[in-house]
């Protein structure tokens, strides 16, 4: 089975394809061109890269945040056309779930984040069962060190394993004093999430477990500014 997987939840985004058995090409997105621009010259470079034309390619993985609202839509609406024109599966993915699947083992607990600018950052806990891991509560927009003292009330006492691609978000927060007494570390892994979501998106297809174009659907966790200034009111100049 062949996947295309692209992530551009934020600057780093990335796109890979990949088949069952190995990554055939990843494509970064290293510049500060617009996504707008980027992601269909990407795709393209990284079909040629792996002998690949879309026809192809048997489903699509694509990280439906949470993210820049610009980005993720960008990303999400490219990939539904795709779905409709070719009829192809989708898997929706959560760049969270996507770090929180790398991290070490050796805990029960596993919280993942990203940084969120405006001094946040997109959190999530996880417990490890059986077959794999499952999210406590809902994904979050939250100050460094509230998720820090939020992480460490799930894990009631035990030892929590940190993953990010922005380990500087916490480790100068008061509330991180204690973990790193506690011997703990973040795990700061490649913001090149493409390869993991694309992994990720093969073992749900195994399992049945997918969508289609009319519902994928965004994670944006964080209202887009123009509805947070919405529901502000109008401002005044003088």
């Amino acid at each position: 089975m062949i996947v295309l997987a692209i992530d551009t939840c934020d600057s780093r985004g990335s796109v890979a394809a990949l088949g069952d058995e190995a990554i055939l090409k990843v494509v970064a997105h290293e510049s500060q061109e617009d996504y707008s621009s980027w992601l269909l010259p990407a795709v393209r470079e990284c079909l040629e890269g792996s002998g690949l034309q879309m026809e192809l390619v048997d489903a699509y993985a694509a990280a439906a945040g949470p993210g820049s609202f610009t980005g993720v839509r960008v990303g999400l609406t490219t990939v539904k056309a795709w779905a409709e024109v070719y009829g192809k599966r989708v898997v929706a993915v959560s760049r969270l779930e996507a770090l929180a699947t790398e991290a070490s083992e050796g805990t029960a607990w596993v919280a993942a984040f990203v940084n969120a600018q405006r001094d946040q950052v997109f959190g999530a806990m996880y417990q490890r069962n059986g077959t794999g891991l499952r999210r406590l509560g809902d994904e979050m927009v939250i100050a460094p060190g509230k998720f820090v003292e939020t992480a460490a009330e799930f894990a009631k006492g035990e030892s929590i394993s940190w993953i990010s691609t922005d380990a500087q978000c916490v480790v100068s927060e008061e509330a991180w004093k204690a973990r790193e007494m506690r011997g703990e570390i973040v795990e700061c892994v490649s913001s090149v999430r493409a390869p993991m979501i694309g992994r990720i998106g093969l073992a749900s297809l195994a399992e049945g477990r997918f969508t289609d174009a009319l519902a994928l659907d965004a994670n944006y966790v964080r209202r887009p500014d123009a509805e947070i200034f919405w529901k502000r009111g109008p401002v005044h100049g003088r």
